[in-house]
């Protein structure tokens, strides 16, 4: 009865999270189609934040509650599912042709960030500063105060193509600030959830909270990230895709990771290293690809989601590492 009640805990907390997520994103979309912002803008920002939020909710009441490994694993394994895995589906549906100059900034900071963690790791030791972690934290602030300070220009320029975005029409402002109010109920309410239930299903399935972490709760977490990415690649819309991947990644490194160690000074393993590393190769094997051939081919989509697999498979056969 114990591990029934896990398993609906954690199903039902996600699915809160999720649903949470899918209204807060389609409230703030519209609420930027009457600012006039660009697709990449939108996906840089708002969505890319939007659909971090299960992420975020979960690392922070993870951290919170003492549950170190579960923080730090749902933030980093969504980096690498959105990276490899989603983009790599996304690709072998339909090639992303990508206008990589108008994300250099954004990708750099994003690998930035995790080589930073690496670093901090490899000079301190097994634990994050507090420092450390509002480090990324008021850069990203900044980096935000960047993009916002800068959208005008870019809405103008894209304009035209404002019609083609893929959120809905325009509402009304009181039923849009509802709409956001609502969701923020059911993120809370599914993270409190999801991480009740993650913290005892680990010992069920004989896994640590860090392989729950980089596996089942990051994937179901990424779900939104995967939906919105798929819908936007299958409208043309590459540059809104890719930026609401690589956006989302910022936010989950800078932020999740940041706000969590920030309340509470993260505690990494070796096992965290690794999967760092994997997430900055994954990075530069998605460089390689959009700057040769200035997209990301089938083939290329596909490379991507069998290294991811068999990421998860090492995961699995080497769950203490």
């Amino acid at each position: 009865m114990h591990t029934l009640l896990v398993v609906i805990g954690l199903i039902a907390g996600l699915a809160l999270l999720i649903k949470g997520a899918d209204v807060f994103v389609d409230a703030a979309c519209a609420i930027a189609k009457r600012l006039r912002l660009s697709p990449v803008i939108i996906g840089l920002t708002i969505v890319s934040m939007g659909t971090s939020i299960p992420e975020l909710v979960i690392s922070v009441t993870a951290a919170t509650s003492g549950a170190n490994d579960l923080a730090v694993a749902n933030a980093v394994g969504a980096n690498i599912f959105n990276l490899m895995m989603i983009l790599g589906l996304a690709a072998m549906v339909r090639p992303i042709f990508v206008r990589f100059y108008e994300l250099t900034a954004e990708y750099w900071l994003s690998v930035g960030a995790a080589v930073f963690l690496l670093a901090v790791y490899f000079i301190l030791g097994d634990t994050i500063p507090r420092w450390a972690s509002f480090t990324l934290v008021a850069v990203y602030v900044g980096y935000i105060i960047f993009l916002v300070r800068q959208a005008p220009k870019t809405a103008v320029d894209d304009s035209s193509r404002e019609s083609e975005a893929p959120y809905g029409p325009t509402r009304r402002l009181p039923r849009l600030l509802m709409m956001a109010l609502l969701a923020s109920a059911l993120i809370f309410a599914g993270g409190q959830l999801t991480v009740w239930a993650a913290e005892n299903l680990g010992p069920i399935l004989g896994l640590s909270e860090r392989v729950v972490g980089l596996t089942i709760v990051s994937i179901a977490t990424s779900l939104p990230e995967l939906t919105f990415t798929l819908i936007a690649c299958k409208r043309g819309e590459n540059e809104m895709a890719v930026g609401t991947i690589i956006g989302s990644n910022i936010f989950n490194i800078m932020m999740v990771l940041g706000l969590s160690g920030v309340i509470l000074p993260l505690t990494v393993g070796f096992g965290t290293m690794v999967d760092l590393a994997v997430l900055v190769a994954g990075s530069l094997l998605f460089l390689l690809f959009v700057t040769t051939n200035k997209k990301i081919a089938r083939w290329e989509g596909a490379v991507m989601a069998v290294i991811y697999v068999g990421y998860i498979v090492y995961l699995l056969v080497f769950p203490v590492m």
